[in-house]
């Protein structure tokens, strides 16, 4: 019984040979993990401090965009205002255009008749060419 007593001996001892070293190496796992367990309480803690800061920050943000969108919808109703007034003196300016254009027309028939009885041509084409300027700057401001 002795053999069989060594053999077992031998066999226990080349088992707790393994459960040795791995306790040993579970050991330094856990003592890493308790280590490590502190930086992660900090990090969680500086987390719930951003998203605490971030909460309270989304009621300051509405009220931040519901203040500029008020003043871009008065800036946009202005301008509006605007269009429609500059639409209104387009309008005006082309009307008043087609009107100077009619009376510089019938002005240069009544001349061209008047330069028929000894009108001086030269005055008329100086007259003439004041008109046109005058007609172009006007279409230019449209």
């Amino acid at each position: 019984m002795n053999n069989l007593e060594f053999i077992i001996d031998v066999v226990i001892i080349a088992l707790l040979i393994p459960t040795i070293i791995y306790a040993y190496n579970l050991n330094k796992s856990l003592n890493m993990l308790r280590q490590n367990q502190k930086s992660m309480a900090q990090l969680i803690s500086a987390l719930n401090e951003a998203t605490f800061k971030a909460e309270n920050s989304i009621p300051k943000l509405k009220s931040v965009t519901e203040h500029s969108s008020e003043g871009l919808k008065e800036v946009v109703d202005n301008a509006k205002e605007l269009k429609n007034d500059l639409l209104f003196i387009n309008e005006r300016a082309d009307s008043l255009a087609d009107r100077l254009e009619n009376v510089i027309s019938s002005s240069r028939n009544i001349e061209n008749q008047s330069a028929n009885k000894n009108t001086n041509k030269a005055d008329l084409d100086d007259r003439a060419a004041a008109e046109l300027e005058l007609l172009k700057a006007l279409r230019a401001i449209k």
